[in-house]
């Protein structure tokens, strides 16, 4: 497990050689406080333990520096969060708000930047064929969500026109599907009439449903 080199406050242990009496002058209620409501941050595999993020509701304590890349890369105060687990600590209280993503607790809740999707699928499986077939994907924080009602799929355009796929994880949050595994999907990518006698779709099936990328016209040569 790669680690950014320890140092008081660093970003693999941003709560190292700080006071543990509240928020540092200058600063929203912020790390100290995270750890003081959320316990040790532990070094087991897998996703932490889902947090009812839903059902709290804090005030508002500010912003902090903290940032996930369009990489799905973890930053504090500039510097890349090494240590796993604690990313997956952060993930597991990350709720995204109508106007920001948000780390929240029962006692605060503070603000994040988010520069695309919060997390990046990085593995695919498929079983099954044909309307059995079931796509499923594992994220960078170990969440392993099955493509279908719950987790849908949805492919926007990037900046050159190509195709970029999203699946959602829980909540309004959404994992990025990283690029290779795009020829992956498009591969299993079928053909279906439109129900309202419309334009036919290019798409992919899992558990029952469809989940289109393009009009079938926007594919030709």
């Amino acid at each position: 497990m790669n680690q950014v080199a320890g140092k008081p406050g660093n970003a693999s242990n941003p709560s190292a050689g700080r006071q543990t009496n509240g928020p540092q002058a200058g600063q929203p209620a912020g790390l100290d406080s995270l750890f003081a409501a959320l316990g040790p941050v532990g070094d087991a595999d897998g996703p932490a333990p889902p947090r009812p993020v839903d059902k709290w509701n804090p005030e508002f304590c500010g912003d902090i520096n903290m940032r996930i890349a369009a990489d799905g890369t973890w930053f504090y105060m500039g510097t890349p969060i090494g240590r796993h687990a604690l990313v997956k600590l952060f993930a597991s209280i990350l709720r995204k708000d109508p106007e920001r993503y948000v780390l929240v607790t029962p006692v605060e809740r503070v603000g994040i930047q988010v520069e695309d999707a919060p997390f990046i699928a990085v593995e695919m499986a498929m079983q099954g064929a044909g309307d059995s077939q079931s796509i499923s994907f594992r994220t960078n924080v170990d969440d392993v969500v099955q493509v279908g009602p719950d987790h849908p799929l949805r492919f926007e355009r990037d900046a050159e026109g190509g195709l970029k796929p999203y699946v959602r994880v829980r909540g309004d949050l959404w994992a990025l599907v990283k690029r290779a595994l795009m020829y992956d999907l498009a591969e299993l990518g079928v053909e279906q009439p439109a129900a309202d006698g419309g334009e036919a779709q290019f798409g992919v099936r899992s558990n029952g449903g469809f989940f289109p990328m393009a009009r079938v016209s926007e594919l030709a040569v």
